[in-house]
């Protein structure tokens, strides 16, 4: 699958921190229904990715290490999920049975044009235009 769940909750994530406050995993999990368990992990991801930043302590939190209107979709989405193909096929060294002689058939070549019409599409679109 090409979106999966974590991605679709980490653009949830980023939404909740779209108004540039500092929020609490409690208060982005509540905001947008996404399980605590899992926004612990895709905040590291996002972290990592430098889309977020973690404010330790106390008074901690997490809020958005980026201008909103820098994030893409892409951005998020492949900073949760690195290996972003909508078939194994289209994986760099996939070695095909069906085509042994390293020439790509024609569904190959058509997810492959879709794939690349996607990236596209995830990468112009912002975040800012979305919340």
């Amino acid at each position: 699958m090409f979106i999966t769940r974590e991605c679709d909750y980490a653009i949830r994530v980023v939404r909740a921190l779209a108004d540039a406050e500092k929020k609490s995993v409690n208060v982005i999990c509540e905001e947008e229904h996404v399980p605590v368990y899992f926004a612990y992990k895709i905040l590291k991801k996002l972290e990592k990715a430098k889309i977020v930043s973690a404010i330790r302590g106390a008074v901690g939190g997490y809020q958005l290490a980026k201008d909103i209107k820098k994030i893409t979709l892409y951005d998020i989405v492949s900073s949760v999920d690195a290996e972003l193909f909508l078939n194994a096929c289209l994986k760099e060294g996939f070695d095909c049975p069906r085509n042994p002689n390293e020439t790509c058939c024609k569904v190959h070549v058509e997810l492959d044009r879709i794939q690349n019409a996607l990236m596209t599409m995830l990468k112009e679109k912002t975040m800012d235009q979305l919340c």
